[in-house]
């Protein structure tokens, strides 16, 4: 029975397997696509997937239920929490610029299950997200034609009595989705085109809210008599913040698309910035004026710039309003169908996911399978299921990738820089690698190169800074990046401590005040000394492509706030999740753990007559173990490994 448990060493092995990162190549630029896309190009791609329907709903639905006219608090706060996440994108799409988004970003840093669970994640949020903005823009188009298209279809089709399922089938948003897929097929310049042309006339509408808003203007409707600026206080600002984030999320189709920019070191943090900063003013300014214009207490919730226009005696700016909302949703389908087959082709390439997948039409130069078959689920889903039920799950996975791209930010940063390896032919020898254990032929020239490595001492990143070595000797003794590792896992739990007391403590806990000040305290200490021990080391110098600025305070905070939204999400969304997951994990055991391709970089392990492997330790002499081979050696023979020692 013993015999039957696994060995310590195929359970190391087993894990190094999970937690492999993703080896680039030496041509960072060299791709299948085609790199033809402008700084004007990425710029519009992010603007179309953050202006979207939440311009023309969620600002009068924020205003009148959660914040009142302090929804542009609201925005300033959620549009620099955004940035945060933001940033860490735009490094990451400039230094690997590479289809994939948070999937390719946590892979290169953090491991391949996180990597793969993030993808997994993410190919189910841009399928949801982009099946529930069809069927609001077939519901926004069939309520300008008195739901014509709506009765139409229950009286002479029918209805559905069944949970999860829509009350109708909506031929229309099935329609509309097979369309964009088959313009998003053929090619990268076809799909920035179009998207150029519907987010023109999206940006000339918020022009026109804008003109004639300011010119509707009555600042009395922010006066006491209509309630004031704050009438929910803190509470409805910071109420109203957490769900003015997900307005934001459209930005990471930037990141996604550097595979086929032309310049992504400079293309891509230039457009993610200029795309984020136009999306935040733009919801700044309508809610400026969709506040002035009517008192917010007044505000038709569904509709609320139309209905603002028409109160004011201007019905025939509702047709102008409608237009640029129904332009708006094209562009966010539009990103959700460019996005999607990306990040998919991204994992099939790695070998994570179906191979047929990563197929690269050799006209259109892209992935055309991807794109056709999940346009075609999109559609279904759009046809048949009730999507109310599962948008919350757009926050979940949205936020969970945000997190983890933020602490492989400060992974990435504090490692030392890896040359690309180029492949090795059959039958030669690897060299061990920073996180295998090294192997000598004899003690003698182990130590040699451990004192001639203690006398040169470069400080490479993720070594301890000289300023702290008298008193913090004892991590000088650390691989480097060992100890930063180690200090973002423990960044990561204390966050998730204290975001679950803040959340949970006063409501479901029912914790003491005392308890509940002495946990906050704790945890916040536990998350402040993470940070310092990461701040004492070293971290990469890379001018060549854009860095993240206060390393690793604005990733800490980044992952701190996506915690704490992730924890405010209903209990349903969560178990949701886990079967996500579950499922999710069933694949990758199922297959994606057999086929990854790093699993042929993996090196040959060597078999001589004896050897010492050593392993890191916490002081100079490293421990130091001989290994004889299976066979036993001959009676009588000297034993080499105790007469190498005795030397």
């Amino acid at each position: 029975m013993a015999g039957r448990l696994p060995r310590s060493a195929d359970l190391t092995r087993f894990c190094q397997k999970l937690n492999r990162v993703k080896t680039l190549e030496d041509d960072m630029m060299e791709t299948t696509f085609n790199r033809c896309l402008s700084t004007i190009d990425l710029t519009l791609l992010g603007i179309g997937g953050m202006v979207g329907s939440g311009l023309y709903v969620l600002t009068g639905t924020v205003a009148k239920e959660i914040a009142g006219p302090a929804v542009i608090v609201s925005f300033i706060i959620a549009g620099f929490a955004s940035l945060l996440a933001a940033l860490c994108y735009a490094e990451f799409g400039a230094r690997v610029p590479k289809t994939g988004s948070a999937y390719m970003f946590t892979y290169v840093s953090m491991g391949e299950i996180w990597a793969f669970l993030i993808g997994w994640n993410v190919l189910l949020e841009y399928m949801i997200g982009g099946a529930a903005v069809a069927r609001a823009w077939s519901g926004y188009l069939d309520s300008i034609f008195n739901h014509k298209i709506k009765n139409f279809t229950e009286t002479h089709i029918g209805t559905w009595q069944v949970p999860f399922l829509a009350h109708y089938p909506d031929f229309l948003a099935a329609g509309v989705l097979l369309i964009a897929t088959a313009f998003i097929s053929f090619g990268a310049k076809v799909s920035s085109w179009l998207n150029h042309v519907f987010s023109a006339i999206s940006l000339g509408v918020i022009l026109f809210i804008l003109i004639m808003g300011f010119i509707l203007a009555e600042p009395q409707n922010w006066s006491a008599q209509e309630g004031g600026f704050a009438p929910y206080g803190l509470s409805g600002i910071m109420a109203g913040t957490a769900t003015c984030f997900y307005a934001f999320v459209g930005f990471d189709v930037i990141a996604a698309s550097s595979e086929e920019a032309r310049n992504p070191q400079r293309a891509v943090p230039r457009a993610i910035a200029i795309s984020l900063g136009l999306a935040t003013g733009a919801y700044i300014l309508v809610s400026v004026v969709l506040t002035l214009m009517v008192p917010w207490h007044t505000l038709d919730p569904d509709s609320a710039l139309a209905d603002a226009f028409y109160r004011r005696g201007y019905s025939w700016a509702g047709f102008i309003v409608a237009a640029g909302s129904i332009c708006a949703m094209n562009t966010v389908l539009l990103s959700n169908l460019f996005s999607l087959p990306r990040i998919v082709y991204a994992m099939a390439e790695d070998g994570l996911f179906f191979q047929v997948f990563s197929r690269v039409h050799p006209r259109t130069q892209v992935p055309v399978i991807a794109i056709v078959v999940f346009g075609i689920l999109m559609a279904l889903m759009a046809f048949v299921f009730d999507l109310e039920a599962l948008v919350q799950f757009l926050s979940i996975g949205t936020l969970l990738a945000y997190t983890f791209v933020a602490a492989s930010i400060i992974v990435l940063r504090f490692q030392q820089e890896k040359p690309a390896a180029p492949p090795q032919p059959a039958g030669s020898q690897a060299s061990p690698g920073p996180s295998e254990p090294k192997e000598y032929e004899s003690f003698s020239d182990k130590l040699q190169l451990v004192g001639t490595a203690k006398a040169k001492a470069p400080r490479e990143p993720g070594q301890l800074k000289a300023t702290f070595e008298p008193y913090l000797e004892f991590l000088s003794d650390f691989y480097p990046g060992e100890v930063v590792t180690v200090a973002v896992v423990t960044l990561m739990v204390s966050a998730m401590c204290l975001c679950s007391v803040l959340v949970f403590g006063n409501t479901h806990l029912h914790l003491p005040t005392w308890s509940y000040a002495l946990l906050l305290l704790l945890f916040s200490l536990a998350f402040l000394l993470s940070l310092f021990l990461i701040c004492v080391h070293e971290q990469q110098q890379n001018t060549q492509t854009f860095q993240l600025p206060f390393v690793p305070l604005t990733p800490a905070l980044s992952i701190l706030l996506n915690i704490y939204l992730m924890l405010k999400l209903s209990y349903m969304t969560w178990l949701r999740f886990s079967v996500w997951l579950i499922i999710g994990l069933l694949v990758y055991f199922g297959y994606g753990i057999w086929h990854s391709k790093e699993n042929l970089r993996e090196p040959i392990s060597r078999d001589p007559s004896a050897r010492y492997v050593v392993f890191p330790s916490s002081s100079l002499e490293e421990t130091v173990q001989a290994v004889q081979p299976n066979p036993t050696p001959l009676t009588g023979l000297p034993d080499m490994a105790t007469e190498e020692a005795n030397r």
